[in-house]
């Protein structure tokens, strides 16, 4: 049996005005279900109910705004099990990944809940005599968000929940490959007691649906998660209204290892960085960067894991990687394959299409040696279960080479030397710096974002959240004298 599931605009689900079909990754044999899209007319209804919906928010006061996201982050952590399996189902990550993102979407929700509590301001004296100067953040106003299918539940989490707690509107765009998972999130946001109107989700293609919003002179802030082309067309289209924008996009993670490296040690962060997810991450290390010393014996060991991985139906028990999220992935993917064994790299394992007992879109995990930082795939996001080795002759060559790139999102060092490891978070031009850890993998509690194509605007999560979430203001106030 499916459902055909609706769309929430102005504290009411109601029909698309089309449907789109939901298919487990993988088993494609089983429907999820059949997903409602809306059209323009559903947007302006979504926007207009925000606008109306926000000041009556902020009028609320903090502590029901702190009521509210604590209700949702403890939902969110009391099911993680349930919807985790829903978004495994979907998207194709194994199982704990997505018991594991659904748990880490509640924790984005109870911090800010805790932060709107926590009241910024500053007091300060004028230069002249009885006047008071008093500087505190309000709310931005209506904010569209616009997330990933890689994760689904986890990146909206982080943008709607300080949305919400600094008194703004919401109006919500998922991505189409997962909408199953935006609709459990906003069937727990809708049974709040929120105002009508102040959270809409608008499920729909970006060609008519996301441009439209981007475009509105409704929309105060936009909050986008990814790729660079589409980034750029969001800021385009946001500059002619003087919107507010927050981008995170692509990325080309380097991960060194040095001779003094603990091998065995980096081995399991650079499979697990470069794998994790199928490789569907932002923070994926896709360049692993191998001092000469110690090429060889780490790449035996890498291959010799890579190979080892389970790769399987999500559900299954003892699955490592999932499936490709669609065929359309799976199809780039092996594009990718294609364009560095015509490049001159040579591939050691995996890259070929994988059957199992389900009809899936199964891929075994490649790596490609005796790769160069000028070759596509090494310059190029590739969201794909592929990594490329390269050879450094010294740490400096090495850093060089993890530094020509457009990105700058994370970026990992294996050491054992402190210099070199300090040497490498000044010097590393990213906006988050590993030693002697996975690229993937941040909390919740600090600040996430990049440099060069991967980002543009302010930070998100953490305090740093309030940069892009609100507005500064100044008021000074003379008392008069007094009688």
């Amino acid at each position: 049996m499916t459902a055909r599931t609706q769309i929430y605009i102005d504290g009411t689900w109601t029909d698309g005005a089309s449907i789109v079909e939901n298919r487990n990754p993988s088993d494609t044999s089983d429907l999820i279900g059949l997903f409602a899209q809306a059209d323009e007319s559903h947007l302006d209804a979504a926007l207009a109910a925000a606008r109306r919906a926000q000041p009556i928010w902020w009028a609320t006061g903090i502590q029901k705004r702190h009521d509210v996201l604590m209700a949702v982050g403890t939902e969110l952590m009391a099911r993680a099990e349930e919807i985790g399996r829903l978004l495994s189902r979907e998207e194709g990550k194994p199982l704990a990944e997505g018991k594991g993102e659904v748990y880490r979407a509640g924790q984005f929700f109870t911090y800010f809940a805790a932060e709107v509590l926590r009241q910024h301001g500053d007091l300060a004296e004028s230069v002249r005599p009885g006047i008071e100067i008093d500087v505190r953040r309000e709310p931005v106003g209506v904010v569209a968000i616009i997330s990933p299918w890689n994760f689904p539940v986890a990146t909206p989490a982080w943008k709607i929940a300080p949305a919400l707690a600094f008194g703004n509107s919401v109006v919500w765009k998922p991505a189409n490959v997962t909408p199953a998972s935006a609709v459990a999130l906003t069937e727990i946001i809708a049974r709040q007691d929120i105002p009508k109107g102040l959270f809409n989700l608008v499920s729909g293609p970006g060609r008519n649906v996301g441009q439209r919003l981007v475009e509105s002179s409704q929309v105060d802030a936009i909050s986008f998660t990814g790729s660079v082309p589409v980034g750029r067309g969001i800021a385009a289209a946001a500059i002619a209204n003087m919107t507010k924008v927050q981008m995170e996009m692509g990325s080309k993670n380097p991960l060194i290892v040095m001779d003094d490296a603990d091998l065995e040690l980096a081995v399991v962060h650079a499979a697990g960085s470069a794998f994790g997810g199928t490789g569907q991450k932002c923070t994926a290390a896709s360049r692993l960067i191998v001092h000469a010393s110690v090429h060889d014996a780490f790449v035996e060991k890498l291959v010799a894991a890579a190979k080892a991985l389970k790769v399987g139906h999500a559900l299954e028990d003892g699955t490592q990687i999932g499936p490709v999220v669609s065929e359309s992935q799976l199809t780039q993917n092996l594009a990718y394959v294609g364009t560095g064994k015509s490049e001159g790299a040579e591939l050691l394992c995996g890259g070929e299409r994988l059957e199992r007992a389900t009809d899936g879109h199964y891929m075994a995990p490649a790596v490609f040696a005796n790769t160069r930082n000028d070759m596509q795939i090494n310059r190029e996001e590739m969201f794909a279960p592929i990594t490329c080795v390269q050879k450094a002759d010294s740490y400096a060559e090495a850093l060089a080479i993890a530094n020509d790139t457009q990105f700058g999102l994370t970026a990992g060092i294996m050491t054992r030397s402190l210099s070199r490891a300090i040497h490498f978070r000044a010097n590393m031009r990213a906006g988050c710096v590993m030693v002697n850890l996975p690229t993937a993998g941040t909390d919740y509690h600090v600040p996430f974002g990049g440099r060069g194509a991967s980002s543009y605007g302010p930070r998100e999560q953490g305090s740093y959240a309030a940069e892009f979430y609100t507005s500064v203001k100044t008021a000074y106030v003379s008392a008069g004298e007094p009688e």
